[in-house]
């Protein structure tokens, strides 16, 4: 989401029913100079962070993710060996900044019958296409002494959310006297500090709704009792879905069982936490991990001059492998952007001023309300950030880490994992040949040779995947080489780096990691990309039905504040003004926001669109089998990825609707080069409509959202019903449409989420 520079400090106001109030005035906030090797978060309002550009770079090791071991062999749909996982989420301290500076605490996934293997980012899930696997995802977030541990970052229960506490939009009353200030789940700033709820998904497996991670199917650790403060320990769906679950797919406390058939192409998937309005915090935590689909016709490559077998780059990482065991030439690549405290924490902003590059007291706004009608003024809220840019990136768990290369081909399976950040990855050597042959569906239609088709450059959205074949053959033994970042430290809109918006600093974010070229132990055996013909795939069939849908992104209708147009910038007059008071001369009062991104529906005829909230009714009912067109028209100022769950789609193509804001031409265009497979995730450019083709596999309750994490979490998330051949619904598709309900004091129906 765009927004304005500030200058100074911002006042924000409240009017409704012809009151007007201010909640506070602005008082400047002085944060002291910061210690050698610190910067501040907020030039000139603090909090000290560490500084990205003393961390040294391309120091450590770059971290292959092994594999994650299963537990046993299990029997799903008749299969005798399908793969069984138990896999746990804990908390413990890692190494990610370089030896010499403190290690961070974080979560992630690993095999409870492993210990060895708890790591962020996680091991990497090996499956086979057409043989079913089956995880167990246990909710481990617990001390030595098994109680539960609260979150590592700040928890907004201001949002739609998961909820254990059960009251509808929770946000701190102004009435200390409030019971909710005795709830020692609440601590002295509104924020969240209870157990921690989860669910996974695996991102791109089309899989059914009891097992796709259902954002409302969260659940806390095992031996968490609900009492009067802790009314919920599982999500709204849980217990639906944990009826529906297969046989013997037992869902024990603080766990639940979910099986992913594998049915799909061959392709780079990843998993990763999906809990309700804490994704982007649960995330960022850590607990994340490929899940690499492998086998079965769509995985064939042939060369295309011999008809023989092709060689892509290999060995990957297998089971049982031991340290240095063997040399890997495929390696997945996960990146993602982190800050730091001075003490080696995860560092991610507390309060929305951080958003605004303000302090925390110098932007007051009356997020809480109160008991009087006044009080119950506010929807902004008070610790969310619409995007967050973290100032250091961090491949596979290091900070800048280096990998030594031979001077011969690699595959590498890129994933950008950041939070808000588009990557624009490019080898700062010309020498480096990259060709790009699969994306998140599988492979393309032909290896793409990205130095001719794009200068090398990669462009991936956030949860984006690029399978690509690197080739350091004409690199001098001897030879470093960065991955850059050409993309911006800043919500992305499209156009072309450095023209269209700055790149990221180059001293830091715009930096990934280093390649350090030798010569090579042997003749390189693999087939030259140019000759990769690749496993066709069979095209979708027609679509039967075109459905409208839409980006929306809504400032708020009771919070304003003062705006200079010719400063382009908020400013601070000392003074209370409200959304329908006159401005002093010069200055204009304008909502606060953005507030919130929201998906929702198009109307072409009227050119009406309607944003809608996580809890709206259900607008996109596709029936189980069919073929529908989905327009996404992007009324926002900025680029969004978006993820439909359970399909892989093709991007048919991209349209301007408004020129005024698009960063491309007029007209229709083709899906990028890139783009021509399928796909689970595509972005949408301001100003314009993507169509996307997708077949609707599985019955049952599903979701499709933005894919910056923090849009995801405040209402850019909707759920979405297939229906049955004949017309029905899954009982979980009603579920949703029933909307919040409230417990009352005593027991009472489980709230919906908030």
């Amino acid at each position: 989401m765009a927004t304005k520079p500030i200058v100074r400090v911002l006042v924000v106001v409240l009017a409704a029913a012809g009151l007007l109030a201010a909640w506070a005035e602005g008082v400047a906030w002085a944060q002291p100079a910061c210690p050698a090797g610190q910067i501040e978060a907020v030039p000139g309002a603090g909090p000290c962070v560490l500084d990205p550009a003393a961390i040294p770079k391309f120091v450590s090791p770059l971290v292959i993710p092994p594999v994650m071991p299963q537990t046993r062999k299990s029997q799903i749909r008749g299969e005798k060996n399908a793969e069984y996982y138990e896999i746990a989420v804990r908390q413990f301290a890692q190494q990610i900044l370089p030896t010499g500076l403190p290690q961070t605490t974080v979560w992630g996934y690993g095999s409870v019958n492993h210990p060895g293997t708890f790591n962020a980012p996680s091991f990497t899930i090996e499956a086979t296409a057409g043989k079913p696997v089956r995880v167990r995802w246990m909710n481990e977030l617990v001390d030595a002494a098994g109680a539960p541990l609260p979150h590592l970052l700040p928890v907004d229960p201001t949002l739609h959310w998961a909820n254990p506490i059960g009251m509808r939009d929770h946000r701190p009353p102004a009435d200390p006297t409030d019971p909710y200030w005795t709830n020692p789940y609440i601590d002295f700033m509104g924020r969240y500090v209870g157990p921690v709820p989860i669910v996974t998904h695996v991102h791109g497996a089309e899989t059914f709704q009891e097992s796709d991670g259902y954002p409302e199917a969260w659940y806390l650790p095992a031996g968490v009792a609900p009492g009067p403060n802790l009314p919920w320990t599982t999500g709204t769906f849980y217990d639906h879905f944990k009826m529906t679950a297969l046989a013997g797919a037992a869902w024990a406390p603080g766990s639940a069982v979910f099986d992913y058939p594998n049915t799909q192409r061959a392709t780079t998937l990843w998993y990763h936490d999906h809990a309700l309005g804490m994704t982007r915090l649960n995330v960022y935590a850590g607990p994340a991990g490929f899940y690499l689909l492998r086998g079965g016709p769509s995985d064939a490559v042939t060369d295309a001059i011999t008809g023989l077998p092709a060689i892509l780059p290999a060995p990957a990482p297998r089971k049982n492998d031991q340290p240095g065991q063997r040399t890997y030439y495929e390696i997945p690549i996960a990146i993602q952007d982190r800050s730091f405290n001075p003490d080696g924490s995860l560092f991610y902003p507390d309060n929305r001023a951080f958003f605004e590059g303000v302090g925390p007291a110098d932007l007051q706004i009356p997020f809480i309300p109160g008991t009087t009608a006044l009080d119950q003024l506010s929807d902004v809220a008070p610790i969310w950030n619409p995007e967050f840019f973290g100032n250091t990136i961090m491949v596979n768990g290091k900070t800048w880490p280096f990998l030594q290369v031979e001077a011969r081909r690699y595959r590498l399976r890129l994933l950008n994992g950041c939070q808000s950040r588009f990557l624009i990855l490019q080898a700062s050597d010309p020498a480096v040949q990259i060709w790009q042959i699969g994306a998140e569906g599988g492979f393309l239609p032909a290896p793409l040779d990205l130095n001719t088709a794009t200068g090398g450059q990669i462009l991936l959205g956030p949860a984006e995947r690029a399978d690509v074949i690197v080739d350091f053959a004409g690199v001098a033994p001897g030879t470093t080489v960065t991955l850059l970042n050409l993309g911006p430290d800043e919500p992305f809109g499209g156009g072309m780096p450095g023209m269209a918006f700055p790149v990221a600093d180059p001293l830091t974010t715009g930096m990934v990691m280093e390649f350090r070229v030798v010569a090579p132990v042997a003749p390189d055996p693999t087939t030259p990309p140019a000759q990769l013909q690749l496993a066709p795939r069979i095209p979708l069939p027609a679509s039967t039905i075109t459905r409208l849908v839409s980006l929306n992104e809504e400032d708020s209708a009771t919070v304003c504040v003062l705006f200079d147009p010719v400063a382009d910038a908020f400013v601070v007059p000392i003074a209370e003004v409200a959304c329908d008071s006159v401005a002093p001369a010069g200055l204009e009062v304008v909502p606060f926001g953005p507030a919130a991104a929201k998906l929702g529906t198009y109307d072409a005829v009227n050119n009406v669109s309607t944003p809608l909230m996580w809890d709206s009714l259900i607008t996109e009912l596709p029936q189980v089998g069919s073929t529908e067109t989905w327009e996404i028209w992007n009324f926002t100022m900025d680029a969004h990825p978006i993820h439909i769950h359970l399909v892989q789609f093709e991007v048919v193509n991209r349209e301007v609707w408004d020129p005024t804001m698009s960063p491309n031409p007029p007209g229709v265009r083709p899906p990028e080069p890139w783009e021509t497979g399928t796909k689970d995730t595509v972005i949408v450019y301001p100003g314009e409509l993507a169509r996307v083709k997708a077949t609707f596999s599985n019955p049952g309750l599903f979701v499709w959202h933005c894919l910056i994490l923090e849009h995801e979490d405040n209402e850019m998330m909707r759920p979405y019903c297939v229906t049955n051949a004949n017309g029905t619904r899954d009982p979980a598709c009603d579920l949703a449409d029933q909307g919040h309900t409230m417990p009352g004091p005593g027991p009472g129906p489980m709230p919906m989420a908030y």
